[in-house]
């Protein structure tokens, strides 16, 4: 898109006074390719890219070749999936940010789109195609908004031609048909961390339990293997690590395949014809990435490593006959794009060529990992990203002022969330306008091992909010920093610990930015999706036994306490993070004193999807920052 660039005014005290080259609608339009599926004869992708600047679907024959747009709708479509045996494929799309995505068949020849579930209430969560794409699994709360059942559907049913084949009592998904399409995978989540599995058998409707009735578990990323007599996953089960393990169907015995150390296995990806698999660690937020093949049950003979960009992938899609895989790359300086690589011999080749907004990709900055020590000695890792010229330890030119570069703290959400090296357009708008970006995994953050994950939990939880002042201080001593020009930035989970963190140390900041955050405790429990609330107060506390606590750390009771200008911004669609979060905050904010301002989307949930949405959001944040820092 044609886009102007921005006037070359350098930001005040900006490190270097370098000239900026391109507005933030420049950076908002550099594109997305991801989500890639293989069609049934193996020579097509399918994929996720936001051109029209909202994800859509995509087709593609051949790399590099001229994309074919599928789907023309201005909502987000979150996901697609080829059909293994016909030119059709299934996508999902939500309404405004509500999360309450309907699946949809697209046929490929014609390009004809019919509803397959019109039932705008419920949620709707794919569970895959079976094998002779004859029909397809789903999870929904359509019967209780509370829980989730399990769904089977012929591929030509419309509307309510659904079939319920299990009842469910909480938060259920389908991970996959068996190899003979007679069983389903059903994964069930109790919180974050503590899971189960079950495979469902689809003749008698059985429900069988695989896992033990053990708290604190996790069992994800289930994959059938090739005889349908074990399902290989990711477990922490007697570890803090997660590992890739073996989980036989007969004995419901878990075997070890590959450990992950220091380290998680963060998925596995398993062809269940071939036995072909890719599974990835997570080391520091990079992904170490193997592929082979299954020489025996526990048993994997290594092909060789692929040599793919950026630092960071994952979703593999295997091609038909295994021989190949489709995977999203991406990294800080890499913009995400789909790969295909060869299994046996590990070349990779884009496909996709998602565009830069004609920014030289050479213009996007590294980050650097570092580590800061925290109140109790605990080490907290995070990514410092300095503009060019920023001088100090994170390098640029040797002849930079030291000590006048203003930095954004953008802390991610989740809690069980975790920063890793990935591109994030805004992230390198602000740094080529002179800004810093660190990026702190506070503890609490996934990725670091089960202890590490659960030192946030329930009473512990402003434990996190210090390590934000731990990294601030750091921040404050690093050569290049101006330490009175320090802000915070978060969304969801991290909008609260902006808040938190303005509260509790209000003299650290210059401005907060807060994005569909938590104000209050007990009012976001109160009204979060009914599907949602049980998960939540796993990780927080419960509104019946830990409501004073939940009340004692909520922003919203210490809002006298900011010094700082405060920027809210908020989806009113939001199911997660309940818009009446944003408007208690700025109401209490203003009452007090604060300078605030408040943006909300008519249009949007939990975050902003829409291009132009993002542009009015972003463009204002920074606005603001150029303002207050």
């Amino acid at each position: 898109m044609g886009l102007p660039a921005a006037t070359r005014t350098p930001l005040p005290g900006a490190a270097g006074s370098r000239p900026v080259s391109y507005d933030i609608e420049r950076y908002l339009n550099v594109r997305k390719a991801y989500g890639a599926s293989f069609g049934p004869d193996g020579e097509r992708l399918a994929f996720l890219l936001d051109t029209t600047g909202v994800p859509q679907v995509w087709t593609l024959d051949a790399p590099g070749a001229w994309p074919d747009q599928r789907t023309f709708a201005e909502e987000r479509v979150t996901f697609a999936s080829w059909s293994p045996e016909r030119d059709e494929l299934a996508f999902g799309m939500d309404e405004g940010g509500n999360e309450r995505a309907q699946l949809f068949r697209l046929d490929a020849g014609d390009g004809t789109i019919t509803p397959l579930t019109a039932t705008p209430d419920a949620k709707h969560r794919w569970g895959g195609w079976s094998h002779d794409g004859e029909r397809f699994a789903f999870a929904s709360n359509r019967r209780d908004e509370s829980v989730f059942d399990v769904y089977v559907q012929d591929r030509a049913a419309t509307g309510d031609g659904a079939e319920l084949v299990h009842e469910g009592d909480g938060w259920l998904s389908v991970a996959g048909w068996s190899p003979d399409d007679d069983r389903l995978i059903v994964h069930e989540a109790h919180a974050s961390f503590d899971h189960d599995l079950h495979v469902l058998h689809l003749d008698s409707g059985e429900l069988e339990h695989l896992t033990p009735d053990t708290d604190e578990v996790r069992y994800s990323s289930p994959e059938w293997g090739p005889d349908g007599d074990a399902i290989y996953l990711v477990s922490d089960e007697g570890a803090d690590t997660t590992y890739l393990a073996r989980l036989d169907l007969d004995s419901h015995d878990l075997a070890v395949v590959a450990e992950g150390g220091e380290w998680n296995v963060g998925g596995v990806a398993v062809d269940d014809e071939t036995g072909r698999l890719a599974y990835s660690r997570n080391v520091d937020g990079y992904t170490d990435l193997t592929v082979g093949e299954l020489a025996g049950p526990t048993e994997i003979a290594e092909f060789p490593e692929p040599d793919l960009p950026g630092g960071v992938c994952g979703g593999v899609s295997f091609g038909p006959d295994a021989e190949r895989f489709a995977i999203t790359v991406n990294g800080d300086a890499v913009n995400p794009n789909v790969y295909v690589v060869d299994v046996a011999t590990g070349d990779a080749e884009r496909w996709t060529d998602a565009p830069t907004a004609g920014i030289p990709r050479d213009r996007f900055r590294e980050s650097e990992l570092v580590r800061v020590e925290s109140f109790d000695g605990l080490e907290v890792p995070g990514f410092l990203t300095l503009p060019e010229g920023a001088g100090g330890d994170g390098g640029g030119s040797d002849d930079a002022t030291a000590g006048d570069t203003p930095v954004v703290v953008d802390i991610h959400g989740g809690p069980e969330s975790q920063r890793r090296p990935s591109f994030h357009g805004v992230k390198q708008y602000l740094v080529d306008r002179g800004y810093a970006v660190f990026e702190p995994n506070v503890r609490g953050s996934s990725g670091y091992g089960r202890a590490y994950t659960a030192l946030d939990d329930v009473e512990k939880r402003m434990d996190s909010v210090a390590d934000i002042e731990a990294c601030v201080d750091w921040l404050a001593d690093h050569p290049a920093v101006d330490p009175d020009r320090i802000a915070a930035m978060g969304g969801s989970y991290g909008g609260f610990m902006v808040l938190a963190a303005l509260t509790e140390y209000p003299d650290l900041w210059a401005a907060g930015v807060d994005i569909v955050g938590i104000a209050n405790f007990v009012t976001f429990l109160e009204n979060t999706g009914d599907w949602r609330r049980s998960l939540r107060e796993a990780e927080y506390g419960s509104l019946a036994d830990d409501r004073e606590f939940l009340e004692s750390i909520s922003p919203i009771h210490s809002v006298d306490d900011i010094a700082a200008p405060l920027f809210v911004l908020h989806g009113e669609n939001d199911p997660r993070v309940p818009v009446g979060e944003a408007e208690q905050i700025v109401e209490r904010a203003r009452e007090q004193g604060v300078p605030v301002r408040k943006l909300i989307f008519e249009d949007e949930g939990h975050g902003f999807t829409k291009l132009e949405n993002r542009i009015e959001a972003y463009s204002a944040v920074a606005e603001f920052l150029d303002e207050h820092v």
